[in-house]
């Protein structure tokens, strides 16, 4: 499970990546990033599940400082680059869980402070199970980050015609669905392709 999100400007190939964090992460922890490229945009974002245990060069016991530490590392990639602690609040498997899934969509936002019971409780029960249940979703998961925007929903899709489809935009459609919406602030919305399928091409 991904602990740690790096946004990067640009694009950046996984094994550049790689060889800019290899210094200071585990074989096992550069197994588990996740390269992900923009489908519209030139925007990196990569998940990374740091193990509690690493290595000396991250040995501090405050995450917050070993995330800096690799932001440091990243600055060979980008000039401003971002990594962000993630804590994992829903796990659901979609529809087509056993896909393969190329592409990853992902929903970044705030929330006004006295709608987030109501927010949380309509992602809990219905929107995200709602678009978990889509044929060609593989996975959804949601995150509060350690920093704005503090909400990440992110769907994994196995096939890039479930999102808009008409089951899709049906769950998008609903009543609570218009009521919470509006109480989202500082939001980014941005469809990605896993950067190993892009290379196969």
């Amino acid at each position: 499970m991904p602990n740690t999100l790096i946004k990067l400007a640009g694009r950046h190939a996984p094994q550049a990546l790689r060889q800019a964090l290899g210094a200071l992460l585990s074989p096992a922890e550069l197994q588990t990033l996740d390269v992900l490229h923009a489908d519209e945009a030139e925007l990196t974002y990569a998940y990374l599940d740091l193990a509690a245990d690493a290595g000396p060069e991250l040995a501090s016991p405050d995450p917050a400082a070993r995330r800096d530490t690799l932001r440091r590392a990243c600055l060979a990639l980008c000039p401003e680059p971002e990594l962000l602690g993630l804590q994992c609040t829903l796990d659901l498997p979609g529809h087509s869980a056993k896909a393969r899934a190329q592409w990853h969509y992902i929903v970044e936002t705030d929330v006004r402070p006295e709608a987030e019971d109501d927010f949380n409780a309509w992602y809990r029960t219905e929107h995200m199970p709602g678009l978990a249940a889509v044929p060609g979703t593989a996975w959804t998961r949601r995150y509060l980050s350690t920093s704005a925007p503090r909400h990440y929903a992110a769907y994994d899709l196995a096939a890039r015609e479930a999102f808009g489809s008409e089951p899709w935009l049906a769950v998008r459609a609903t009543a609570w669905s218009s009521r919470v919406r509006p109480n989202f602030y500082n939001t980014r919305r941005t469809m990605f392709r896993r950067a190993e399928d892009l290379a196969q091409r």
